[in-house]
């Protein structure tokens, strides 16, 4: 029954136009525009080796977080959730179910991403495994603020306040504009964000070539354990 319920929810997700648009229109535009034009001083001798990671982050936050919010905020608002929660597909199988559907989505972002990237000169570095774990842990951190977001406010709310997050994350979380051209009273507040946390460990890796970088893993897992633990208890199935 979850096989059956992620499929759906995959084909769903990728049937839909502005979903898309999130994950994958808008990471590739940003992807070719930053790396092909100077337009960001990124301090990198190529400009893709520093956009390529934070688009990375990017596909994750799109996916886990702003697309799955909007879902199933809709979904709760028109009942779908409800009747789902009735059916024999057990509601923690159908969270799993939505969770493995948004794992699929970001394998098909990231090789999209990854394949482009090539073809614009990107030279990756560092472990594959410490990438991985930045990924799945960045995952789970968005996919519980979605599923709180989603579950405790209005649909219309929802789709607004995701998409300014994503807006506002986009600009001030390290995706395309370094860190460090923000005040210094800033960058401690920004560093603290997840988006922030996971681009930033992405680029230690795959530009720099460090090993696994443990406080930026520590600061996405604390917004994950955070995040699903608070939509466990606030979610509201209707």
């Amino acid at each position: 029954m979850i096989a059956a319920q992620a499929a759906l929810e995959t084909r769903m997700l990728l049937r839909n136009g502005e979903q898309l648009l999130l994950t994958v229109i808008i990471p590739t535009l940003l992807l070719v525009l930053f790396s092909a034009v100077d337009v960001v001083d990124t301090g990198a001798d190529e400009a893709v080796d520093f956009i390529a990671p934070g688009i990375l982050a990017l596909a994750v936050m799109s996916t886990a977080f702003t697309g799955q919010a909007i879902a199933t905020g809709f979904e709760r608002r028109y009942g779908v959730l409800k009747r789902l929660a009735s059916s024999p597909l057990p509601r923690w199988g159908l969270m799993t179910a939505k969770t493995v559907s948004v794992l699929v989505t970001e394998v098909l972002q990231v090789l999209l991403v990854t394949v482009i990237a090539f073809a614009l000169g990107w030279s990756p570095q560092g472990s594959p495994l410490a990438v991985l774990v930045l990924l799945v842990v960045g995952t789970a951190a968005f996919s519980g603020l979605g599923l709180l977001m989603a579950g405790t406010l209005k649909a219309e709310a929802t789709l607004a306040a995701a998409n300014l997050v994503f807006l506002l994350l986009l600009v001030g979380g390290g995706v395309i504009v370094p860190l460090d051209r923000f005040p210094d009273a800033a960058q401690g507040v920004l560093g603290l964000l997840p988006i922030t946390a996971l681009s930033d460990g992405l680029r230690d890796v795959l530009q720099h070539g460090a090993g696994m970088p443990w406080g930026d893993v520590a600061v996405l897992a604390g917004w994950g354990v955070a995040g699903l633990a608070a939509a466990g208890r606030f979610f509201r199935w209707e």
